[in-house]
């Protein structure tokens, strides 16, 4: 009995956990885990992407060979035996159609059937139809062509033809059902009914034939459209190829006046060369004269002669010598090499910009006037080499320059406070004016500083630096932290965290301790991956439990989120899409005053890519997002 009841007891054991039943040709998987062959074949066959346990999900690279478990079974059978549970038996159902030239004659059950009487609810041959059209009697009942499917149309209740359509139940019926339970319903005829339903099925056929007809017509008008289109690239690539030869003409055309100018400098130089080289030999040669001269004189040191001689050196003995330097170093060719450099670095800002942007960088007046006819771009673009020589830089809004140390070129350092309240003064106005401009834009979060554009010492930057730790009242559960609370790590694993009102629980992000409201803050955070992950800034009265609880998607919060290879500025739920310069390590200067917040790529410098411009309203506090399962970031100690 207590053998019984041991073996009664698996019952949950030998469940299939996908059909929960009892297991039929059981197999097993590398992870252990068993269930019945045509159970885990069916649910492999309706996955479309990787083959993976259903219990464990431990992922497959291969479909594994499915052995039998012969214990398992051994097991089941044992078990059957002491339950008293057969083994299920396996049904073929199989649907027999019978054609219509097959039916036989329900009197004689020989010859072939050629009329259905259903009154009789009976199918007769020629001779045993013959009474139902020569005797009187049988003149009430209905005759029809041989119908197969004669028994599937009596009720199965009563025995009767089904003759009525029940319209609340959808249903056939009889007349004893239409007296009995479908009493007090409508009802109409079969032959009402299929005459609706056949009408019904006619208008969606004809509806079917029209939207066909309009696909049809689509699809050749798309076909079209593809001859078009392809006509449209070829003429758009002749142009743009034309386009861009022209550039390149132009710049070769530049570069060979540019050799061409060297040449003719040093060409210069040679003949001013040649020129002097030979005129020292002209007094070398004057010299040697004199030289010759004075030697005979010596040779005659004895005669009356040599008293009376007397040798004047030459002119030439009074200049003296020098090399002229020489150079190719004109002004032209200074320029032509000074415009060659601008216009390469002017071109290599141009590239770094989003397509889109750049046609604003070419022509700045064009406001939002956009897209531009492209017959017109050619007369909107500007000289570089003019704009070198001009010295007429683009003005621009630099949310670092109160970072860098004045240099000569910029004019000297003022003296007297009330200049600088002066030039403070016209900062403030300026950055105003730019503010009010870039409002006019849908987005409130502003763009100001595409990656590579300018740079400023990170040293300059550490002279804001502050001390950061991640606040643990607000990690969500999927947050671990560790190092003293400057490291996050985001995991499966939820974390035993208590359920209060400032955790975060449906984004896996985490708030900073510290918050701001005046005066200039700069962290660095190292990222270990940046696929999947968000840093900015939020208010405390962020939304901690809701859906729009995650950075920029909401009035309270604003980051730079990377989301796969994509970088993106969010605030309000506005995107703005950002060129990814894939840092690792990532500055951020917070400046409450002035109401911007500059993210930074940290390397030897720090090189801008986003900044945010808008009037805080209370203090913000450094905010993260991680999902990347194994991510993290870490507070960086501030260090030159």
């Amino acid at each position: 009995m207590a053998e019984n009841m041991s073996l009664l007891g698996l019952e949950d054991e030998l469940t299939c956990s996908i059909c929960l039943c009892l297991f039929e040709n059981p197999v097993s998987l590398i992870c252990g885990h068993s269930f019945c062959a045509n159970c885990l074949e069916a649910t492999w066959n309706d996955r479309i992407s990787s083959l993976s346990c259903p219990h464990c999900r431990m992922a497959f690279p291969n479909k594994p060979e499915l052995k039998k478990n012969t214990v398992l079974s051994a097991v089941l059978d044992a078990y059957r035996i002491k339950a008293g549970v057969s083994e299920p038996a396996k049904e073929h159902f199989e649907v027999i159609k019978k054609d219509p030239d097959e039916i036989k004659c329900d009197n004689c059950m020989e010859a072939k059937a050629v009329k259905t009487c259903l009154t009789c609810m009976a199918s007769y041959c020629e001779d045993h139809v013959r009474p139902h059209r020569e005797n009187a009697i049988f003149r009430a009942h209905q005759l029809s062509d041989p119908l197969p499917d004669l028994m599937e149309r009596l009720c199965s209740d009563h025995g009767k033809l089904m003759e009525f359509y029940c319209n609340q139940h959808q249903s056939c019926i009889c007349s004893t059902c239409l007296q009995d339970m479908h009493k007090g319903c409508e009802f109409i005829t079969a032959d009402e009914r299929r005459f609706k339903q056949k009408t019904d099925l006619t208008d969606k056929l004809n509806v079917l034939d029209v939207k066909t007809d309009k696909n049809q017509q689509v699809i050749t008008q798309m076909k079209e459209q593809q001859i078009k289109l392809k006509d449209q690239a070829a003429t758009r690539k002749r142009i743009l190829e034309a386009e861009y030869r022209q550039i390149r003409e132009m710049i070769d055309r530049d570069e060979k006046e540019a050799m061409l100018t060297i040449d003719k400098e040093q060409e210069k130089g040679q003949s001013k060369l040649v020129s002097l080289i030979k005129k020292f030999n002209e007094n070398v040669e004057k010299m040697s004269r004199t030289k010759s001269e004075i030697n005979i004189l010596l040779d005659q040191s004895q005669s009356l002669a040599f008293l009376k001689a007397s040798v004047d050196l030459p002119a030439v003995v009074n200049f003296e010598p020098h090399n002229p330097r020489m150079n190719v170093e004109s002004k032209e060719v200074i320029a032509y090499h000074s415009s060659a450099v601008a216009l390469k670095e002017w071109i290599t800002k141009l590239m770094e910009q989003p397509l889109e942007k750049r046609i604003f960088v070419l022509k700045p007046g064009l406001g939002n006037q956009f897209p531009v006819i492209p017959s017109e771009i050619p007369a909107l673009l500007p000289n570089p080499r003019e704009m070198w020589m001009q010295k007429a830089p683009i003005a621009r809004y630099d949310p670092t320059a109160h970072l860098r140390s004045p240099s000569p070129s910029r004019g000297p350092k003022p003296k007297a406070s009330g200049t600088k309240q002066k030039n403070s003064s016209k900062n403030a106005k300026d950055q105003k004016d730019y503010k009010e401009r870039q409002d006019q834009k849908p987005n409130n979060s502003l763009a100001i500083s595409p990656a590579g554009l300018n740079w400023t010492k990170r040293s300059d930057l550490l002279k804001y630096g502050t001390i950061l730790n991640f606040d643990v009242r607000t990690a969500h559960k999927r947050i671990s932290l560790s190092e003293n609370n400057t490291k996050a790590t985001v995991s499966d694993d939820a974390a035993h965290y208590l359920d209060i009102p400032l955790r975060f629980s449906v984004c896996s992000q985490v708030l900073c301790t510290k918050g701001f409201s005046q005066g200039r803050h700069y962290w660095e955070i190292k990222m270990s991956s940046n696929n999947f992950c968000g840093l900015g800034l939020a208010y405390g009265r962020i939304d901690r439990k809701g859906p729009s609880s995650r950075l920029g998607r909401n009035a309270d919060s604003w980051c730079v989120e990377w989301f796969n290879v994509k970088l993106s500025a969010w605030h309000n739920s506005i995107e703005t899409v950002l060129q990814n310069p894939n840092p690792s390590r990532v500055g951020v200067l917070l400046d409450c005053d002035q109401g911007s917040a500059t993210f930074y790529t940290v390397q030897d410098r720090a090189y801008p890519f986003h900044t945010f411009v808008f009037p805080f309203t209370e203090a913000v506090y450094p905010a993260f997002w991680i999902f990347s399962n194994g991510s993290s970031v870490s507070l960086c100690k501030l260090s030159n």
